[in-house]
């Protein structure tokens, strides 16, 4: 399939990123627009419980097979892999210390989930087809990069053992609870589940989003405000490197699992986003000495905006190739 540059560019006119930039644009103002948090709260759940009925409803009309089992497999080990060549670049690149390095390093092998839907909603503006079950392999991506983290902080940054308590605190997040919960019920229910939440999960789908990444772009604004001189140049650096060293590693991992050109590119846009949401909740629990205007402005105030603006056309006209 041919992708062209121009038709890729188009994505940065499309109102979802344009809102995306006007909440940037109005934080860096010091505009007092603003999103109540409860109604941010029911945005973000109505997304997740979206995309991973969808997903599930995908995977009833298409079967499990060995394709799903091996795209879940090169999920989980690109969330575990990836922290560590996050690690190995923030050495290189920057002054930061061994802990703090690790805690940034854990949210590049997670994902956004917010970063993927955008990404969903992108392909069905293409109209391209994707794998639904991906975002089964998106729940899968959480938890190991969090565990690559603490043992690199172990190792490297002298923190003793991690209480058993953090593990029951992440495997009970409530992004990832509602994201698998969704998902199974979509499997379960299967078409005749799809015609009945159709009219809520699809039609209203991209105006949800619309308002969310408005959110978004007002909070990433807001955090880079905040920490502005908690990010060098080598940090700022990392945070525009490390998602596209990370679409590559899943690029190539997409290639042996025989994934379609828009599967393709979802699993490069997990593999290049970095949590903002269940990362930085496991790092203040476990790694409460590390920096946290550090990571959480990398991955909410540098990584998601370069994502959204230009690493999706960029992941897309990769994966077409």
């Amino acid at each position: 399939m041919e992708i062209s540059l121009a038709a890729l560019s188009g994505n940065l006119l499309a109102p979802t990123i344009l809102f995306f930039v006007l909440g940037l644009v109005a934080a860096i103002a010091r505009s007092d627009l603003s999103i109540p948090a409860s109604a941010a709260k029911v945005m973000s759940i109505y997304l997740l419980l979206a995309i991973g009925f969808k997903g599930g409803a995908a995977v009833a009309k298409t079967g499990i097979d060995s394709q799903l089992i091996a795209s879940m497999l090169a999920g989980v080990v690109l969330s575990f892999v990836l922290p560590f060549i996050a690690f190995a670049l923030l050495k290189l690149i920057t002054q930061l210390d061994d802990l703090n390095a690790a805690a940034v390093a854990g949210h590049y092998g997670s994902i956004s989930i917010v970063t993927f839907v955008t990404a969903v909603n992108l392909l069905e503006a293409q109209v391209i087809d994707s794998e639904g079950y991906l975002v089964a392999v998106a729940a899968m991506m959480e938890v190991p990069a969090i565990i690559s983290a603490l043992w690199i902080a172990a190792k490297r940054g002298g923190i003793g053992n991690i209480d058993s308590g953090l593990w029951r605190h992440i495997l009970s997040n409530g992004s990832i609870v509602l994201l698998i919960g969704s998902f199974a019920i979509g499997a379960i229910t299967g078409e005749r589940g799809m015609e009945q939440l159709e009219p809520f999960i699809v039609v209203p789908f991209t105006g949800v989003l619309t308002v969310f990444l408005l959110d978004m772009g007002l909070s990433a604004g807001r955090s880079l405000l905040e920490h502005r001189k908690d990010i060098s140049k080598g940090v700022l650096a990392f945070g525009c490197l490390m998602p596209i060293i990370g679409s590559l590693c899943g690029w190539v991992a997409a290639q042996p699992v025989g994934l379609s050109v828009g599967g393709t590119f979802l699993l490069m846009v997990l593999s290049a986003s970095a949590s903002y949401i269940a990362v930085p909740a496991a790092m203040r629990l476990a790694l409460p000495q590390a920096r946290a205007g550090v990571y959480l402005t990398l991955a909410l105030g540098v990584t998601f905006p370069f994502n959204l603006t230009l690493g999706l056309p960029l992941y897309l006209m990769i994966a077409s190739l």
